[in-house]
């Protein structure tokens, strides 16, 4: 393995490649460590840890933006939007295909149609930009509406503030989105899911050491906790990260023959092959519309004014509302496990019902000539894949619904403190597995093409895709 990886910088285009990687992604870090103008952002680090210290317990909104953004939460940073925004329009669009014909027939038309999307979701992306950019120059002017107590994070509030927020935490997302093509192109592996998996992964030395000082003390703290704890942690990561590799990898492998036909001036015979359908079709889409859909709720509904003192049946229904909304948005609560689970079944199976298009894959085999052993071309095909692909996508919501709630487990009911226990499961995990195999997958092509070895001495990486 080492001197597979010692081979990578023996070809020159590879060597180009990772270096113009390495030097794209620094810059990213960068943004995301530039406070924003006019934020004291000591004090809303404070307060922020403040927070942490009194609710203890992590999982919720403010610590899910702080890993997502390469924390730049702590510090307000220009790039805290980061290349989420360019996620959240292209999420938008993919869905709006599959119910707009417009941009349905705009899928099909190839290369033109795929460019005219990518323009659009580009004018979405400034849109989307300036709303969330504007909306967080306003709260943070208004502390209170943050949880964050009275105190004053801006130095000069007005509309000054908000218009200079805007303009740079949009540029900056908007370069960020920029630097994620230029990965893309001239870099190795997905630009965007790069720059998410490099954001996740700058918390881990702050994990490392609330590990080293959870379980051999550090700096005057003395252990809190015994190391064999910490062994036991290490096995168990280690068995999860095989589990996610599985069910990011898993495929059900669905035979077809393809008939024979006249190609040129002979004819090409019977040929036998499958077609892969994921498990994990959906990646991690469903425990990122879950999250928010589970926290914003929540955070409004324990924000319900309440009478302690008051009788009658309404204060008595608020205050069961607000008790609601608290348990909702506790990351250890039974209630907040269950409808958490339930949410992210809920959207695996609409993904993969928006997304995975029986009828199309159907015609197109009929089209090409093919067929699957023992089912008839057409409709009948279409209907024996879609009852396939939910028995698989319940196979997959199940492995997914595992992988998301470990974390918030360990947290809640273990007492692992929440920047460990985030890397043990979750949409982190998920996301640096399936990018760290698609880079490996990416490089190993180019070392298979200077007829190096590859990464695996019997078989290959496969792709996520």
């Amino acid at each position: 393995m080492l001197s597979t990886f010692a081979n990578t910088f023996k070809i020159p285009e590879l060597r180009k490649r990772i270096l113009v990687t390495l030097g794209l992604v620094f810059v990213c870090r960068l943004i995301s460590m530039i406070p924003t103008p006019g934020v004291d952002w000591r004090t809303l680090q404070a307060e922020l840890a403040r927070i942490r210290e009194m609710s203890g317990v992590g999982g919720g909104m403010m610590d899910w933006f702080n890993v997502f953004s390469g924390g730049a939460l702590d510090q307000c940073a220009v790039g805290f939007l980061s290349i989420w925004p360019y996620i959240s329009a292209s999420i938008i669009i993919q869905l709006l295909t599959a119910v707009v014909p417009q941009l349905e027939r705009l899928v099909r038309e190839g290369e033109t149609g795929r460019a005219k999307l990518s323009q659009y979701t580009r004018y979405l992306t400034i849109g989307i930009c300036v709303f969330q950019a504007s909306a967080l120059s306003t709260a943070l002017q208004n502390p209170a509406a943050l949880g964050l107590g009275s105190v004053q994070i801006v130095t000069r509030p007005g509309i000054a503030f908000t218009v200079i927020t805007t303009i740079c935490m949009t540029t900056a997302s908007l370069f960020v989105m920029w630097l994620a093509d230029q990965i893309t192109q001239r870099g190795i592996g997905n630009g965007t899911s790069l720059i998410i998996m490099i954001n996740i992964t700058s918390r881990l030395p702050l994990a490392i050491i609330e590990a080293w000082q959870r379980y051999f003390g550090l700096a005057g703290v003395e252990a809190s906790s015994n190391p064999v704890e910490l062994a036991l942690l290490l096995l168990f990561g280690f068995a999860v990260v095989m589990g996610t590799v599985m069910l990011t990898q898993g495929v059900r492998k669905v035979p077809i023959h393809s008939t024979r036909r006249s190609v040129g001036g002979g004819s090409a015979g019977m040929q036998q092959t499958y077609m892969p359908l994921r498990v994990n079709y959906t990646g991690v889409m469903p425990i990122i519309f879950a999250g928010p859909l589970i926290q914003f709720p929540a955070a409004l509904l324990s924000r319900i004014p309440v009478n302690p003192d008051g009788t009658g049946v309404i204060n008595n229904m608020l205050s069961w509302i607000k008790w609601f909304g608290g348990q909702l948005g506790s990351s250890h609560s039974p209630i907040h496990l269950v409808v958490y689970g339930l949410l992210i079944m809920f959207f695996s199976f609409f993904w993969v019902a928006t997304q995975f298009n029986a009828m199309q894959i159907s015609d197109n085999l009929k089209r090409d000539s093919s067929y699957v052993p023992g089912i008839r071309p057409g409709r009948a095909t279409a209907e024996y894949l879609d009852a396939l692909m939910t028995r698989v996508t319940l196979i997959g919501g199940t492995g997914l619904l595992i992988v998301a709630l470990l974390p918030q487990v360990l947290n809640g009911w273990m007492n692992i403190p929440w920047g460990m226990a985030s890397f043990f499961g979750g949409t982190s995990l998920l996301i640096i597995v399936g990018v760290a195999l698609d880079t490996l997958r990416q490089m190993e092509s180019f070392l298979l093409m200077r007829n190096y070895d590859g990464f695996l001495k019997h078989g290959r990486l496969r792709g996520r895709r």
